[in-house]
This record gives C-alpha cells, sequence and structure tokens, in this order.
C-alpha cells in the first residue's frame, strides 16, 4: 500500500463538508472539528450567498471556512473571501495554476485542489493541499463509496482524504493514507441531513487514535 506522503501526520484534522443547516453549525461548534465545508456548486447541499453569511457568523472563529467550488468565477470566489464568508477555496473543476495564481493574487485564500484518483494526471504546485477522491464522471464526487487507496501517489504536499468516509472505515483510511486531514459528508449523514450523534462519535474516534498509531 503506497503512503501518500512524506508529511505524515498524528494529528488529523477533520473536515466535515455539506453543511447548510443552524443545526449542522451547532454541531461541528460542539465538536471542534478544524474545517467547515460549504458547497457553493450545483449539490442538494448547496448554500447560496446570503445562507453561507448567516452560518459563517454562526460558525466557531476557530474553525476555517471552506468554499467548495466547480469551473466557478474567479470574481465569485473573492466575493465570498472579501465578505469573510470563506477562509479556505477548493477548486473541483478544472481550475488550473493561472487560475490559482489569479486566486492568491488578489487574496490570502488558501487552495484545496481536488484530484480523481486514477484520472488526474498533474497536480498544481501552488495548491496548498490536494484532496483525493472517489474517481468518477461527477466533478463534485460525492459517490459516498470508497477507493483503492493502494493507487493515491507519493506526493510531498499536505492531502485531504475524501471518498465514502465514515466511522467503519475511518481508521483503516488514516492508519493506511496518513492524510493531513479527513473530509467526511455522507458518511454522517442520516437521510442526507448531518446527524449529531455520527459527527460526534467520528469526531471521537479520530481523536482517539492519536496515541493508537
Amino acid at each position: 500500500m503506497n503512503e501518500i506522503s512524506t508529511l505524515r501526520e498524528k494529528n488529523v484534522k477533520i473536515k466535515i463538508c455539506g453543511l447548510f443547516r443552524e443545526e449542522d453549525i451547532d454541531a461541528v461548534n460542539f465538536n471542534k472539528i478544524d474545517f467547515a465545508g460549504f458547497i457553493f456548486a450545483e449539490s442538494p447541499r448547496r448554500v447560496d450567498f446570503m445562507l453561507a453569511k448567516k452560518l459563517k457568523k454562526k460558525l466557531d472563529k476557530n474553525i476555517k471556512s471552506v468554499g467548495i467550488f466547480v469551473n466557478e468565477k474567479i470574481e465569485e470566489i473573492l466575493k465570498l473571501y472579501e465578505a469573510e464568508i470563506i477562509d479556505i477555496a477548493q477548486l473541483h473543476g478544472n481550475e488550473d495554476e493561472k487560475f490559482i495564481e489569479k486566486l492568491k493574487n488578489n487574496s490570502n485564500l488558501k487552495i484545496i485542489k481536488t484530484a480523481k484518483v486514477g484520472i488526474t494526471k498533474d497536480f498544481p504546485d501552488n495548491a496548498d493541499w490536494i484532496l483525493f477522491d472517489t474517481p468518477n464522471k461527477n466533478l463534485m464526487g460525492g459517490t459516498g463509496e470508497t477507493f483503492d487507496w493502494s493507487l493515491i501517489p507519493n506526493l510531498n504536499k499536505p492531502v485531504f482524504l475524501a471518498g465514502g468516509l465514515n466511522y467503519n472505515n475511518i481508521r483503516e483510511a488514516i492508519r493506511t493514507v496518513h492524510p493531513f486531514a479527513v473530509d467526511i459528508n455522507s458518511g454522517v449523514e442520516t437521510n442526507r441531513r448531518k446527524d449529531f450523534q455520527k459527527i460526534t462519535d467520528i469526531v471521537n474516534l479520530i481523536r482517539g487514535l492519536k496515541n493508537d498509531q
């Protein structure tokens, strides 16, 4: 099994994605996660500017907000940044190094660039993190399925691991890949709604692993 990076993390960061209700914010605030994901692309969990602004205001200031985009206009991403709604941009489309460079030249945004295992060949050097997700035709991912972690290339860059992560497989995922962070969405939902208890359970499990690796 390949190790994704020499930058192995003992204290894995936690990102919960697809937040769109105030109850979702209550759950992540309670669990003091590291990253909260707001989807601005086409999705059942999509948020608009005003809803995201409302949710960000309620979000714990120690939690970084991540805006998820697919081939969005730079101006729209910067509008969210300037309104202090997002701290990080997660790019799922065909955005290249020039796109990322322009974003960075006009903001202090950190960038997560999503890669599809077995499909993506080039990884932009100016992205702060690479996020590996399940390969599929849908740019947003969201299949709720895992993939063969041995296909992840060895990069000397911190990475996020996504794709069907849940309470039952998160331990193996972390011990196999040693990611900088795990990105969880449907794995902490019941009927497509974030489940407070599932979030709490998986966060407690992940944090308990740091003394057990």
